[in-house]
């Protein structure tokens, strides 16, 4: 067995666009301002993205997904995400689990912290296990500028590169 370990981080600005909706590891957060983007700026979905796609020797989620193709011009990044896992498994890899850490002061994720890692599990087909922290404050992440998220992802396969 083949064990290759991703790291993906991602970062996102706060938008003042009201048409702006924040999707967090593919759920709807109703009331809170949206993240500026050229997909739907999903942090978490991205960094589970570049995760995988890293572990699998993939290159990143701006080579696969480039921000300069209108394709994916306010796309699902859970559509993004499926088709990473698809890469992944092209290369004769899957997915053990992935772990999630999101940095916000806002929204707070417990009350949707299962529903998160439910879909995000649900598309790649292993364990995705979601955390929250907070800034205490510090820094534009405790400003509520931005929002930050870093996975791990383990995967398994009989490819060598």
């Amino acid at each position: 067995m083949n064990l290759r370990i991703g790291h993906g981080y991602d970062i996102h600005q706060v938008s003042d666009d009201p048409a702006r909706h924040l999707v967090l590891g593919g759920v709807y957060f109703e009331g809170h301002p949206g993240l500026i983007g050229h997909s739907d700026a999903d942090v978490v979905a991205h960094a589970v993205i570049d995760a995988l796609l890293g572990a699998a020797g993939l290159g990143d989620i701006g080579q696969q997904f480039p921000d300069t193709d209108d394709r994916f011009s306010g796309a699902d990044s859970l559509v993004l995400l499926e088709q990473a896992v698809a890469l992944v498994l092209e290369a004769r890899y899957k997915a053990v689990n992935v772990d999630c850490t999101v940095v916000a002061d806002t929204p707070k994720l417990a009350p949707r912290r299962a529903e998160m890692a439910d879909r995000l599990s649900g598309v790649v087909g292993a364990p995705v296990s979601v955390k929250g922290r907070t800034t205490e404050g510090v820094g534009a992440l405790g400003r509520g500028e931005a929002i930050v998220c870093m996975a791990v992802a383990l995967i398994e396969g009989e490819a060598h590169r």
